[in-house]
Parts: structure tokens; sequence; C-alpha cells
């Protein structure tokens, strides 16, 4: 069976602005060009047009037209940065701040958890115990860039952390507040990296297409104290479209290394603060 008629028009639209015919930024033609070139009704060119919005090829702007998106200035975040590896909140806005562009991060939401599955296994607590997560939505030039929730076992707090319940940013960050408040020092984490489809939340966040073709990449990376034992678990979700990602490892040309040749130093050349 063939596909409806407001279906081969987005699709031929959609492979014009793939192939670059119709570049990014370009104004679509208008509806009524469109009726005109494709000999279509009105509602067949509007439902062509809102599929192509609907998968976020298009954007429609009041009183403008409809365009094709703008292409995203991707971020590339090094790993392998020593004590953070670019994801933690003063390391990543750093980074961001360095290269010439706008960090934005909000107010970490607390919430107290039961642990299941992957964060009960990664800090090594059986199913159902106490966590305290700390989750945050985060921005570069006003887009979304990246979602992050961090888990921490409740001792912590029981031990006199408390600041780990306050809907606050904590400075220093966590690694060291950890370290003056407990004597709780991290001394190396492990990444494990998953490619997913989004579910509907990033969907949202993200201004994804609905028909996950932009899949998210979450890295979970768990860090642990001087006896080897986890204290923290941190899920980073981010959007493949606007994300890459580089691991050094030995001696590499500094053009390649990233920021300091793999340090991770902000603007007013301070060590980066993990956590």
């Amino acid at each position: 069976m063939p596909d409806p008629m407001y279906r081969r028009i987005a699709e031929d639209l959609r492979q014009k602005i793939e192939s670059g015919e119709l570049g990014h930024g370009t104004q679509l033609p208008t509806e009524l060009e469109l009726r005109e070139q494709y000999e279509a009704s009105r509602n067949t060119v509007r439902d062509a047009v809102k599929w192509l919005i609907s998968r976020g090829l298009v954007e429609t702007r009041p009183g403008q037209g409809t365009f094709v998106v703008e292409m995203t200035d991707p971020f590339v975040t090094f790993l392998s940065v020593p004590e953070t590896g670019g994801l933690e909140g003063v390391s990543y806005a750093s980074e961001v701040t360095a290269l010439g562009r706008k960090p934005t991060i909000t107010p970490p939401r607390v919430e107290i958890q039961l642990a299941t599955g992957a964060v009960a296994g990664a800090l090594r607590l059986s199913e159902g115990a106490t966590v305290v997560s700390r989750h945050q939505q985060r921005f570069i030039d006003d887009t979304p860039w990246s979602l992050q929730t961090t888990f921490y076992p409740m001792r912590f707090v029981e031990a006199g952390a408390v600041r780990l319940i306050q809907a606050a940013d904590i400075g220093e960050g966590v690694v060291k507040y950890f370290t003056t408040a407990l004597g709780i020092k991290q001394i190396g984490y492990s990444d494990k990296i998953l490619v997913r489809s989004p579910d509907p939340n990033e969907t949202v966040f993200f201004k994804l297409p609905d028909d996950g073709r932009v899949a998210v990449v979450e890295v979970l990376r768990t860090g642990y104290d001087e006896n080897g034992d986890p204290i923290r678990v941190t899920a980073t979700a981010y959007p493949a479209d606007r994300n890459q990602f580089v691991f050094n490892v030995g001696h590499v040309p500094e053009e390649i290394a990233g920021p300091t040749g793999g340090q991770a130093t902000p603007a007013n050349g301070a060590p980066s603060k993990g956590g």
C-alpha cells in the first residue's frame, strides 16, 4: 500500500534537507508554492510540514514562515580529563566557558529515593536501600544539552554531609565536600557508556524527533574511595545530535588532547573541582 500523499511530500522535503539542497536556516517554500509544486491540497501540505516539525527538521517562526532548523554546534566532552572527566558541574561549566559558549545549570532537584536496579548495584546497596538523588538540567547557549542525576547513599547524610539534601549547589563540588566533611576522598571512577532510545521526558526536554532516530548517550560514572568502596553514581544523558566524546590515553598532540592537554582548567586558571 503506497504512502499517503503528505508522507510522500514530507519524505521528498526531508531528502532535500539531508542532501543540503535545502540548507540549514533556509526558508521552506510557502504553503501556496508547495501546493502548486506537489499538486496537493492545503491540508495535505500542512500535514507534511507537521510531520517535518515533529521530527525536528523544520520549525515555524510566527509571522516569518517555516525554516529548516539550524545546525547545532556540537560540544566535545573529554571523558579522560583527570578528576572529573568533563562530566561534573564545575568542570563542565568551565570547559564550556573556555570555548566562548554560555553554560547554564539549574539548581539541583533533591529527592530521597529507594535504590533499585543499576543504582543499587553500582553503589553495592540492597534493593530498597535509601539514597539521595540530585538532578540538574544543563544548557549550552540556552539549548538543552544534558540531564544529570547523581545518587549517594543516605549514610553520608547521617554521618554529617547534610548539604547533600539541600536544594542548592555545593560550590566546591560534592567530591571535595566529602573530603572536608567526612574525610572521604574519591581516588578514581569508572565510566559505563550506553546508547539507547530517549525516554518520553528526554524527548520533550531535548526537543528530539518523536520517531526515536536521535539516540541518547548515557554515561554512568561510579566514584570510588580509598578503600575501593563506591561513594556515588552519576547518570548523565546526552542527545547524540549535539554531543561528541573523546577519551585520550597517553601523550597525544595538544590540538587533540583537549583543554590544557587533557587537564580541565576553568577560565581563571584554577584547578577544576569534582562532583
